[in-house]
């Protein structure tokens, strides 16, 4: 058995504290990234992973050794790492005369590789490149997706499910117009992937609504889909479960449309309409003639008895 499979008892309040952490929750941590760098990683493969470190701080763990390791071949050592970092999401970077300048970004369930895609790198222009101000440590960014194939191809679909996955940062319930402080945009092209990342700079308009400029700050990145290694149907459906406790409870009589329009449905006795009173008009007012003969239709015929 695995060390880290073992069930282990705390002796101290801080590592009972430590586990707790990472017992399953109903709604879970925030995930977070390990982004590792193979054995023949070159120079701009290294930068790639400090600048989508940048952008994940502090919800990213940096391994600056390098790892001899193939994640398609065998994953053991991805899930050594996930298990030891508690991080469900992983990027890798290597480099070789078959793939140069590689990327494999993935992520995890129950600790086991779920899916991950392979990405070659064609063109690299570093934070450090674009003189620009950046923007601070832990900002949630936006992203856009642009392009056809995010929504017809089955890779790509799931390329931007795991790109979702790796770059949302945490759940908020309220945004404030100061706090959009970045752009993070994907473009599939041509078979190509341009990822490019914008500051979002708020100008006077004369208005309430202030004209929005973008500044490119960085990385920027041209990517190119190549190996992938994706879950099947059903341990995706499973991965993506949500428990009963966080479900919402159906309420009665209550639906809604594509728009989030609620319409609400009220049950009520038959309705006699011929007792419906309505606006008197002289013209429908029934003469004094029309009610005697109404008023002997409905009484009763009486018969003569011999």
């Amino acid at each position: 058995m695995d060390a880290l499979d073992r069930v282990i008892k705390p002796k101290t309040k801080r590592a009972k504290r430590f586990l707790e952490k990472r017992e399953p929750k109903l709604s879970e941590n925030i995930k977070n990234a390990m982004l590792i760098k193979g054995g023949n990683a070159n120079s701009t493969v290294t930068q790639v992973l400090r600048d989508v470190y940048a952008l994940k701080k502090p919800y990213g763990v940096l391994y600056k050794k390098k790892n001899i390791t193939r994640p398609f071949e065998d994953q053991t050592s991805l899930e050594f790492f996930s298990k030891k970092s508690d991080c469900s999401l992983f990027m890798f970077g290597s480099h070789n005369k078959k793939r140069p300048n590689n990327l494999v970004i993935g992520r995890m369930y129950d600790y086991h590789v779920l899916d991950m895609i392979e990405l070659g790198i064609e063109k690299f222009v570093s934070l450090k490149d674009i003189k620009n101000s950046k923007c601070p440590e832990g900002t949630k960014p936006m992203l856009i997706f642009a392009g056809d194939d995010f929504d017809v191809t089955e890779d790509y679909r799931r390329l931007k499910s795991l790109l979702i996955d790796f770059f949302r940062g945490p759940t908020v319930s309220n945004i404030r117009l100061a706090g959009l402080e970045y752009v993070l945009h994907f473009t599939a092209l041509n078979g190509k992937i341009y990822f490019r990342s914008y500051k979002l700079l708020l100008k006077k308009s004369g208005c309430r609504t202030p004209r929005i400029e973008l500044e490119e700050m960085g990385p920027s990145l041209d990517l190119v889909l190549r190996r992938t290694h994706l879950a099947s149907d059903d341990l995706y459906k499973l991965s993506m479960k949500m428990p009963k406790a966080l479900k919402p409870k159906k309420k009665k009589n209550i639906s809604h449309d594509t728009f989030g329009t609620t319409y609400g449905r009220i049950h009520m006795q038959k309705q006699d309409l011929s007792k419906l009173q309505t606006r008197k008009m002289k013209g429908l007012k029934k003469r004094p003639a029309e009610r005697i003969t109404e008023d002997q239709e409905k009484k009763p015929k009486r018969i003569k008895k011999n």
